[in-house]
């Protein structure tokens, strides 16, 4: 694929930039970087100085930390159209990153040099006017994940996270264990939450996904507006 396609399809997926100023989109054509990541591949690893301003023209990559005990918590996923915050706010404070990213599907991306960033924070305010609310919109949502997390039961959080990926398609590619590693929790307990809500009818469970039948009633669960006992969990397991 020629860069002059990959740069109309970056313009494409973002549009402010072609309301960048003259000189800042030249420049910016001119140092980007296009990266493909296959599912599964390492976008950056935590401990690792942050050397480009990422921006995902397609796919997804995940963002997450894993604890001394080796289990894993996604902190939030990066689609087309998006960026990261990390990468943002380790360019701004010079930090290297607090977490790891990898592609959760297939992914293309446009690399931005640090250096350039800097650069362009300095000299271009429609560049930074840019970077700056687009970094205010993802820390928002990362406040919102963090009251999730902190506040929500694993039940809640799990209906409302299969509810989120089933917006453009009722099926969720996904497996127990994948989920498990996304909510912070263990395969047990997302098993026997999805096998009550297989009973009732909301979803279907097959090898390697989950088909989601009945979405407004997993939705309003999420909600909290139907409450269900919980399954019996063993002695041992953490939710």
């Amino acid at each position: 694929m020629t860069n002059q396609v990959l740069l109309a399809r970056w313009l494409t997926v973002f549009p402010e930039l072609a309301e960048l100023e003259p000189e800042t989109k030249e420049t910016l054509f001119e140092v980007a970087q296009f990266e493909r990541l296959r599912r599964g591949d390492t976008a950056y690893y935590q401990g690792q100085p942050c050397q480009n301003y990422l921006m995902c023209i397609e796919g997804q990559t995940r963002v997450f930390k894993t604890s001394e005990s080796g289990r894993e918590i996604m902190l939030y996923q990066v689609g087309a159209g998006e960026t990261c915050v990390l990468t943002t706010s380790c360019l701004i404070a010079g930090n290297p990153f607090p977490a790891e990213s990898n592609a959760q599907a297939d992914a293309l991306l446009a690399a931005i040099p640090a250096d350039v960033f800097h650069r362009l924070m300095s000299s271009s305010p429609k560049f930074r006017n840019y970077v700056l609310t687009n970094y205010g919109d993802l820390l928002s949502s990362l406040i919102m994940l963090v009251d999730e997390v902190a506040f929500a039961s694993l039940d809640l959080r799990l209906a409302r996270r299969l509810v989120s990926e089933t917006e453009n398609s009722n099926v969720v590619a996904k497996t127990h264990q994948q989920l498990a590693l996304d909510l912070g929790s263990v395969r047990e307990v997302i098993s026997r939450y999805i096998s009550e809500w297989e009973r009732l009818g909301w979803v279907r469970s097959s090898r390697g996904s989950i088909e989601v039948l009945d979405r407004d009633a997993l939705a309003a669960y999420g909600s909290g507006e139907v409450a269900l006992p919980r399954p019996a969990l063993r002695s041992g397991s953490q939710a």
